[in-house]
Order: C-alpha cells, then sequence, then structure tokens
C-alpha cells in the first residue's frame, strides 16, 4: 500500500497481540475474584500455614463435635489455644512442628483418624474462627 492507513497484516497482527493480552489479563485477575476469600481473623498468621483451611475446619468441627459427644467442654478459648499454638510453632514451620508431634506419639484420635495434636488445635482454632 501507498501510506493510505494500515495494512491488513499490520490490523491482524495487532488484534492478536492485544487480544492475548486481554485473554492474559483475565487470566489472572479473574481466580482473585472468584476464589474463596476467608474473612480476616486475629489469627491469619497461623491460618497461613494451613494448606487447605476448609479440611482444617472440616477437622476442627469434627473434633468439637466429637468433645461435645464425650461431655468434655471445648479444648481452649480462642485467644489461649492461638497463644499454644503461635508458642508451637514459634521459629518453625508447621510441618517440622507436626513431625516433632509424630516423633514424641503426641497424637490426638478424631472420629477414627489419628493426627497429629498440633494440626488438631490449629483445624480446632480455624472451625472456631469460620
Amino acid at each position: 500500500m501507498s501510506g493510505k492507513g494500515y495494512s491488513r497484516r499490520a490490523v491482524a497482527i495487532g488484534g492478536g497481540i492485544a487480544a492475548a493480552l486481554g485473554i492474559t489479563a483475565l487470566g489472572v485477575t479473574v481466580p482473585r475474584l472468584l476464589g474463596h476469600r476467608y474473612r480476616e481473623s486475629a489469627y491469619d498468621d497461623l491460618f497461613a500455614q494451613l494448606q487447605d483451611r476448609d479440611a482444617a475446619v472440616r477437622v476442627g468441627r469434627a473434633t468439637l463435635d466429637q468433645r461435645q459427644e464425650h461431655g468434655a467442654s471445648g479444648l481452649h478459648d480462642g485467644k489461649a489455644l492461638a497463644r499454644a499454638l503461635r508458642q508451637r510453632l514459634e521459629r518453625r514451620t508447621l510441618r517440622e512442628v507436626t513431625d516433632s508431634d509424630l516423633a514424641q506419639n503426641s497424637l490426638t484420635e478424631v472420629q477414627g483418624w489419628v493426627m497429629p495434636t498440633t494440626l488438631v488445635m490449629l483445624s480446632v482454632l480455624a472451625a472456631e474462627e469460620s
């Protein structure tokens, strides 16, 4: 062409680039907008250690239900439970602490499942906060 506007090739390439950028932008933002969000909590530093908070909530509820069935009172109030968890997790990851629980035979049975006590405590806190 003799300088009268854009060629078809330039328009097609430009349109393809714009479409690719648009799709990429949607791919980045849509999961954030539609993803599961939890309300803010004073214990988010502890909950960040969990890989699946929903599963932890289910374990915590099962633990609380089991305690109620056996007539035992709740584990602790949320603040005391969080304090104990923060002491256990101080400068260590949840994996390190649960490995330590396993080595020390610090286990808790929850509806037939035997789990590290720290994980059960964290699950109870998550259940109380949900």
